[in-house]
């Protein structure tokens, strides 16, 4: 893959490695106990350079595309991270395109150029953390029935709901949220950057998971909180193709987590089974367990290939939702065998949390689920396929 491995993509995987071996891996298992990542390493990140690729210079970021926001995933899970260290740092990948997107252009280009100064140069240089709230309890991947409203009075919105799930909640210092400004379908939402501290707002417990420790979880509620009306994103009830927009670099991120946990559980069964010794012999030498292997990174790499034909696509805008579903679910089963197997090979010490496996068993089970579930990906082939 030429576009995925040029020069300088090669210097941005090294320069993720040292990062990864020097500021997270000594500390990664800490972190997943403590349930979040400090917030020094956002600006440790964005100092090297890391936290804001993929977006524009213009409005602080590192510039690059989605296949260096790809390599940096795939990197920094390949160097020992995990999926939840990369929705952990890079929840902003999901919080601030709406924002970007909305600076510049249209009748709301002052707003959104303000929002740009208020909200995005400081997420990209590490100072501020956000977040997305689009999910509500109840509500699942029903995004266009979402019940949170938001009433205008005067030069404020008053903003009345609840959202669950959502990651980076307990630090975030702002969040961008997805409100109901009108009628009761899709052309009623809109985005609302929500500021931390506001009455009314209110971040409720931090949400313990199967997986993804080093990532913090919460729910949120909103009681009459008053938000500028300067604080929305676009024109009013434009919301939710907004969310849509954003959906394709969402879902290629996610698959890219998969295949690259794949891959790296590849990895570390491998290194087990030629090390691992019973009855006088390594696992790798026995044919059952090498054709086992075999399979696995098969099955890793053949992921890979089509995550990353289909993210050069959308790179180039050329690529439809269906290819994108078809991506990300592929990936998602993947990842799922390798991880089970991966463990299996393991033995005992792979049950245990000393193991890396293990974290990455763990991990993997919220992929087909975040971003839209493997259903509603199957739902969005299925149409693609004029069913």
């Amino acid at each position: 893959m030429t576009t995925i491995n040029t020069p300088e993509r090669r210097q941005l995987r090294e320069l993720t490695r040292t990062f990864m071996t020097k500021e997270v891996l000594p500390h990664l298992d800490d972190w997943e106990r403590a349930g979040e990542v400090p917030r020094e390493l956002h600006a440790t990140a964005a100092k090297v350079g890391l936290l804001g690729i993929g977006f524009p210079e213009e409005v602080g970021g590192s510039g690059g595309d989605l296949l260096d926001s790809v390599v940096v995933t795939e990197e920094i899970i390949r160097s020992g991270g995990s999926s939840g260290l990369v929705a952990a740092l890079f929840t902003h990948g999901i919080a601030l395109p709406h924002l970007v997107a909305a600076a510049g252009t249209g009748t709301e280009s002052a707003a959104g150029d303000d929002l740009v100064e208020r909200y995005v140069r400081p997420t990209l240089a590490g100072t501020m953390i956000g977040a997305l709230a689009v999910t509500e309890p109840g509500g699942g991947s029903d995004v266009a029935g979402l019940r949170t409203t938001a009433r205008r009075d005067g030069d404020h919105y008053l903003v009345n709901g609840a959202k669950a799930y959502i990651t980076s909640g307990h630090r975030a210092d702002f969040v961008t949220t997805a409100v109901r400004t009108g009628g009761p379908d899709a052309g009623g939402v809109s985005l609302l950057v929500i500021e931390k501290g506001l009455p009314g707002f209110t971040v409720g417990r931090r949400m313990e998971k199967l997986g993804w420790h080093c990532s913090d979880t919460a729910e949120l509620s909103f009681a009459d909180v008053r938000v500028p009306v300067g604080n929305r994103v676009g024109a009013e009830n434009t919301g939710f193709f907004a969310i849509m927009q954003n959906f394709a670099a969402e879902r290629i991120s996610l698959a890219t987590q998969a295949y690259a946990t794949a891959q790296r559980c590849v990895e570390l069964a491998l290194g087990w089974c030629r090390d691992r010794e019973t009855f006088g012999r390594p696992l790798a030498s026995r044919q059952l367990v090498r054709h086992r292997l075999a399979e696995l990174h098969t099955r890793a790499e053949a992921a890979r290939s089509y995550v990353l034909d289909v993210a050069t696509r959308v790179t180039a805008g050329e690529a439809e939702m269906t290819e994108v579903a078809m991506a990300k679910n592929t990936a998602v089963a993947a990842c799922a065998e390798v991880v089970d197997a991966a463990l299996q090979l393991h033995g005992g010490f792979g049950y245990l949390r000393d193991a890396e496996v293990e974290r990455h068993y763990r991990d993997q089970r919220i992929l087909g689920i975040g971003g839209g579930t493997t259903e509603i990906m199957n739902e969005i082939i299925a149409k693609g396929m004029g069913l």
